[in-house]
């Protein structure tokens, strides 16, 4: 017998995906460097822009990887043109 979701939870879970802050590149960067500077805590920092901390740390983490893999490109580009 096929297990039929509740049609109450779909509708909880539409409405929480359309209400779902979304964040801009910029804003993204913006909100990843001020928790590296450690000025505030993650949490705090979290709180204060209405996301959550694993979010964050996704930011953060791509924003280092895009930073390696630039600095690599360069470091390679450079080594082609010596």
């Amino acid at each position: 017998m096929e297990h039929c979701k509740n049609p109450g939870e779909k509708i909880v879970k539409d409405i929480k995906r359309a209400t779902r802050k979304h964040y801009s590149s910029e804003e993204k960067i913006r909100i990843a460097l001020d928790g590296l500077c450690g000025e505030d805590s993650i949490a705090e920092l979290c709180r204060r822009e209405g996301s959550s901390q694993g979010i964050y740390y996704k930011w953060s983490k791509d924003f280092i990887e895009a930073g390696k893999r630039r600095l690599a490109a360069d470091t390679a580009r450079a080594a082609i043109t010596e």
